[in-house]
């Protein structure tokens, strides 16, 4: 039975990708929805029948009272046995029955099904997202909202059915039997009904923004703490743990106030419903009781009125409660949306097709990007780059060539200018035919937090053991990745490197990343300082295999150590943006050049001076 109600709904349907989503709040939550429709609308009508229900058996309490006073046990027993035996059966049938499945659709269907739909469809939408979008972010803000916003969702959706639904429908019937009853019982149930509806949109009103700004500063402390376990060895050798204290400080110091703030709306709320409540209890009560001194009314009416009044009393409490935890949960929702509904800038034309590379010719054509800025990035630069060949970039930092690589990889679209692979423009391709038929080793080797072999494969998924264990080998890895072990036990290929590949060297890291872009065997190699963070034994050791992997494909090279670049067959040189030199090592040696200063000064193979502006 379980998993007839949990299968109603299947959380990862297929559905249609938007770039750009609902920006306000009832329209997004409505199209996560969409699956859910029918459940939804059954679980409302089951929540709206138990009402009902609940409302039927105190009217008939007092049916019961009356009944019972209508003459002797053996006289009731002969009028109304069938009749009490009846109402016995759908008591502990009809009503249990019906409570049960709008339990199970609550609890069952809804709950699990519809957070998990959210949670898959937000990371979706997120990971489509550019790099220059997280890079504007912090990871652990982004991660928080995508897992506070599904709960908090579900939490709309159960406080909606479970509460907020049977709880109109039970002051609707209410209102219904009271009236039936004596229509003079009506006025004291509204004389509460009508101030309790304004206290409660009081609170709303003021719960909404609370909580948005609450949440807002959870994710804020979030973002921080995050940034100061990622940057832990920062931290560590700079001697800032007070500073990260304090800095983390301010942030739960806000999430504080803003937590004071909304505890203080529910105190005033309880103070204003404790008052409301006696009016309630007094007034309705006070009433029968009158009317049966006047003769007016039945010992069964005051009695179905009084304890209509100790329910009212008792969930009005908890009405208010789900009401204001209804609209504080869609605080967080809206909160988790400024990440989730951004829409995506970055994507794939209408039409855009399957990028075909053969040969890996590379022409740039007039390209030009500053993100934005005046300054900075490229500026209106051209290159060709024949099939096959290799060329080395040189120029100090913030000279463009970085900007260029990404561009390359359309990790941004270029404000100016196209990129062309054999034959055609990238903006006409998809995004992942482009990164497919393209390898790239950084200089920041981060590897994902699981297996050696996870983090390889990553390069060729279905690649083979052997495969694998080959382009370790040819990378340097195989030996040093069979003495590693992880906190867990597991060895080898099977050890976890931690967050970023933390627990490994920064050599280490760099050679798993050659061996991941060995096993892709792409047609076009990109390589930011590839051999950064190798010592000289080990990079001598490498240096032909890299060579090697460079035969017969399009390499683009980027390198402070000259010496890594000088058997390519050109070498460009850049400088603000632009090109200023390209030729061979030893055309450019000869040019006496910007190059030719460049080696001159070199230090151990590096280049002799950095300037002070980030790419």
């Amino acid at each position: 039975m379980f998993r007839f109600f949990e299968g109603l709904v299947d959380p990862y349907v297929t559905y249609t990708e938007t770039d750009t989503p609902p920006k306000r709040l009832y329209p997004f939550l409505r199209e996560y929805a969409e699956p859910f429709r029918g459940v939804f609308l059954l679980t409302g009508a089951l929540s709206i029948v138990i009402a009902i229900i609940e409302i039927w058996l105190l009217a008939y309490l007092g049916r019961l009272l009356d009944i019972l006073g209508g003459g002797t046990p053996a006289e009731v027993w002969a009028q109304s046995g069938a009749e009490l035996i009846l109402v016995a059966v759908l008591i502990l049938t009809a009503r249990p029955a019906i409570h049960v499945v709008q339990i199970m659709l609550l609890n069952n269907t809804i709950l699990p099904n519809f957070g998990t739909l959210v949670r898959w469809r937000a990371h979706r939408h997120v990971l489509r997202q550019s790099v220059g979008w997280f890079e504007d972010d912090f990871a652990g803000r982004i991660a928080n909202r995508i897992m506070q916003t599904p709960p908090a969702a579900g939490a709309v959706v159960f406080q909606l059915f479970d509460a907020i639904t049977y709880a109109i429908a039970y002051v609707f019937a209410a209102l219904i039997l009271l009236g039936q009853a004596d229509l003079r019982l009506v006025i004291p149930l509204l004389f509460w009904l009508i101030p309790y509806l304004f206290l409660l949109r009081w609170v709303v009103k003021r719960i909404t923004p609370a909580s948005e700004a609450a949440s807002n500063a959870r994710s804020a402390v979030t973002g921080r703490v995050v940034d100061s376990y990622t940057n832990i060895h920062a931290v560590k050798m700079f001697a800032h743990h007070d500073r990260e204290v304090d800095y983390a400080k301010e942030a739960i110091e806000e999430a504080r106030q803003t937590f004071q703030y909304e505890m203080r709306l529910y105190t005033m709320m309880d103070a204003g419903l404790m008052l409301l409540n006696g009016v309630l209890v007094v007034g309705v009560v006070g009433w029968a009781i009158w009317l049966w001194l006047g003769g007016a009314a039945s010992l069964g009416l005051v009695a179905v009125a009084s304890t209509l009044a100790l329910r009212l009393n008792a969930m009005s409490g908890w009405i208010m409660w789900a009401m204001s935890d209804f609209f504080r949960q869609l605080g967080v929702v809206k909160e988790g949306m400024e990440t989730i509904a951004q829409p995506v800038t970055l994507h794939d034309r209408a039409g855009a097709v399957q990028l075909a590379v053969k040969d890996g010719s590379v022409q740039i054509e007039d390209l030009s990007h500053h993100y934005g800025k005046q300054t900075g990035g490229l500026d209106q630069i051209s290159l060709s780059i024949a099939p096959g060949e290799k060329v080395g970039l040189v120029g100090q930092s913030g000279a463009g060539k970085s900007t260029l690589v990404k561009l390359i990889l359309r990790f941004y679209d270029a404000e100016k200018g196209r990129i062309v692979i054999d034959g055609q423009d990238i903006a006409a391709a998809t995004q992942d035919s482009l990164r497919r038929a393209i390898g790239v080793v950084q200089q920041d080797s981060a590897l994902l937090h699981r297996s050696v072999r996870d983090n390889i494969l990553y390069g060729n998924p279905d690649a083979t053991e052997d495969q694998v264990i080959a382009a370790a080998k040819q990378a340097e890895a195989h030996d040093f990745i069979l003495g590693l072990e992880d906190s867990e036990g597991r060895t080898g290929y099977d050890a976890k490197v931690g967050e970023r590949g933390v627990k490994l060297s920064g050599g280490q890291r760099q050679r798993i990343s050659l061996a991941r872009v060995m096993l892709k065997d792409a047609p076009i190699l990109l390589l930011d300082e590839a051999t950064s963070a190798l010592d000289s034994e080990v990079e001598a050791a490498i240096q032909q295999t890299l060579y090697g992997m460079m035969e017969g494909k399009t390499v683009i090279a980027i390198a402070h150590r000259l010496s890594t670049i000088a058997r390519m067959d050109r070498i460009i040189v850049m400088d603000q943006g632009r090109i200023v030199e390209d030729g061979t090592h030893e055309a450019l040696l000869a040019a006496e050049g910007q190059y030719a200063r460049f080696w001159a000064r070199q230090s151990g193979g590096f280049l002799g001076r950095d300037a002070q502006v980030a790419e």
